[in-house]
């Protein structure tokens, strides 16, 4: 996981384990200001449920996507999490454009929606069926702050999920798992967000082709091991050579 820090001079922070922790004392691996966090604030465990934000004793409350964690939270990727005045988006390690795609049989498409999880249509479902557009020019309009404008689209291209902008703002790019893009293909569980509008993409129907194993290798022929009898063979053909050498050796002396 890469973390961003928006608005900030602060470099990326790489976490390739699984546990982070998030606090002001020196001993946190990834260490904020004093005046934004406690020494010990909060810890962040990957789990087979994913990653999971847990608060520790004697912080201050934690934001997750601007709603307020006392606890504990399950968290993924394309999150913002607040803490004091220290803002952090949790972006995925692989690039939503490079990575394989998973395909849908038409029967399967009325399953898959974008759920809402922040913005003006948070708590709503939205069908994709045969595609779906948000933004100025669709059915769903997007409000962006200042008056800015953008939106995209999915569509199906070869039984896969396609997102493409169209509409795009400098302040507010799209982005999936935390990553700005222009166009991706999409996997079940990705999380588009565009401004403070956020949606997660819900699609049991949607799924990896396996990849087909590769043709067996013809194994080598196999040459058998010298046994008792090659190397009796090789002691009578040493034994001859010998025979022959010392007998060339005397008729030459004499």
């Amino acid at each position: 996981m890469r973390i961003e820090f928006p608005h900030s001079a602060r470099d990326d922070f790489l976490w390739t384990g699984t546990l982070l922790r998030v606090g002001s004392a020196a001993d946190n691996d990834l260490v904020l200001a004093t005046t934004q966090a406690a020494p010990q604030h909060l810890r962040i465990e990957q789990d087979r449920r994913g990653w999971v934000l847990q608060v520790l004793p004697g912080a201050l409350r934690v934001y997750v996507n601007a709603r307020p964690v006392r606890e504990r939270a399950l968290l993924r990727a394309g999150d913002m999490l607040s803490v004091g005045d220290c803002r952090m988006r949790l972006c995925a390690d692989a690039c939503p454009v490079d990575r394989s795609a998973p395909t849908c049989v038409p029967a399967a498409r009325d399953s898959v929606a974008l759920r809402a999880r922040a913005g003006t249509y948070s708590g709503r479902v939205l069908p994709v069926g045969n595609g779906i557009e948000l933004g100025a020019f669709g059915r769903w309009p997007l409000d962006l702050p200042q008056g800015e404008s953008a939106g995209f689209k999915l569509g199906w291209q070869a039984g896969q999920l396609v997102l493409d902008a169209t509409t795009g703002s400098v302040n507010y790019p799209l982005r999936v798992n935390g990553i700005a893009v222009n166009h991706a293909i999409l996997q079940p569980g990705d999380q588009l967000s565009l401004g403070s509008h956020r949606f997660v993409l819900d699609a049991p129907g949607m799924r990896l082709e396996p990849v087909p194993p590769p043709p067996p290798v013809p194994a080598p022929a196999v040459v058998e091991a010298a046994g008792p009898h090659g190397e009796l063979g090789w002691l009578i053909v040493t034994a001859v050579l010998l025979a022959l050498a010392i007998g060339w050796a005397l008729w030459w002396r004499f």
